[in-house]
């Protein structure tokens, strides 16, 4: 079914970004506030991190429809549906994009070079706002992290190495410039991943999120919402990698957030 919405926007639309977890009906209402929908407005979710993509889509929608009486539809592009106009459209002209977890990696072997990936920026440029949870936050970034080592080989939650060029980063979509998202951050410990992506790429900003929060990104500046905290670190200084892999340095910028919380990208 093609779905239309109502009069474009012209600037920028927001992102609202979530590190995983529950999500309470407050934090639910304060995507939809931002999401800022009229009456003729409607959501698509974009369930292709998924294993189970009907049942992350239902999750999601359950708890959408609580919080709002805006159609909703659920858009699992694979191979034979990513030139298919009457898709595209629909996905184009939605004023809230929902991205839901799974594996970010699956999700951006769906969509990257091809149309589904223009139509979500155009979607953004628009006006619209783009949101993801877990895998769906990692996505946001240029500079993916994809969860697995390049060094220390056997998957873990917590990364137990402070390593040069042990994590692995893929393409994802951009939609935030010079910053690295991490997620499920306090409650997996990621510490040692994002210090290893600041040292990846130390003129970005790494900002780890924990579950049950989020980001909302508003042009340059960001808004903390949510149960729990979010970290941001850069800037670091007299980097040195120490033999083959032991990273070091001197200092690097670290703050933490809370709900309610302001700051700034770069």
């Amino acid at each position: 079914m093609l779905l239309t919405g109502s009069s474009v926007m012209a600037q920028k639309g927001s992102l609202f970004i979530i590190g995983g977890g529950d999500r309470s009906p407050e934090l639910i209402q304060s995507l939809i506030k931002t999401a800022n929908m009229g009456t003729k407005d409607y959501m698509i979710v974009l369930p292709m991190s998924s294993e189970e993509p009907e049942a992350s889509y239902q999750a999601i929608k359950k708890q959408l429809t609580l919080a709002s009486g805006n159609n909703i539809g659920c858009l699992n592009f694979d191979a034979s549906k990513v030139k298919d106009q009457k898709w595209l459209d629909s996905l184009t002209n939605a004023k809230l994009i929902f991205i839901t977890g799974g594996d970010q990696s699956r999700f951006m072997k769906v969509v990257l070079h091809t149309p589904v990936y223009s139509a979500i920026h155009k979607a953004y440029q628009n006006g619209a706002t783009v949101a993801g949870t877990s895998a769906g936050a990692a996505v946001m970034s240029k500079q993916m992290i994809t969860g697995k080592q390049l060094l220390d080989t056997v998957y873990k939650e917590t990364f137990n190495k402070l390593w040069a060029g042990n994590i692995q980063f893929e393409e994802g979509m951009g939609l935030l410039d010079s910053v690295i998202i991490d997620q499920h951050f306090l409650k997996r410990s990621r510490f040692n991943r994002l210090i290893s992506a600041l040292t990846a790429y130390p003129n970005y900003q790494c900002i780890g999120i924990d579950e049950g929060t989020a980001i909302i990104v508003k042009r340059k500046k960001i808004t903390v919402a949510g149960v729990s905290q979010v970290l941001r670190i850069s800037d670091p200084k007299n980097l040195k990698i120490k033999g083959q892999h032991l990273i070091k340095m001197d200092d690097l910028r670290f703050s933490l957030y809370t709900s309610g919380d302001q700051f700034s990208l770069k």
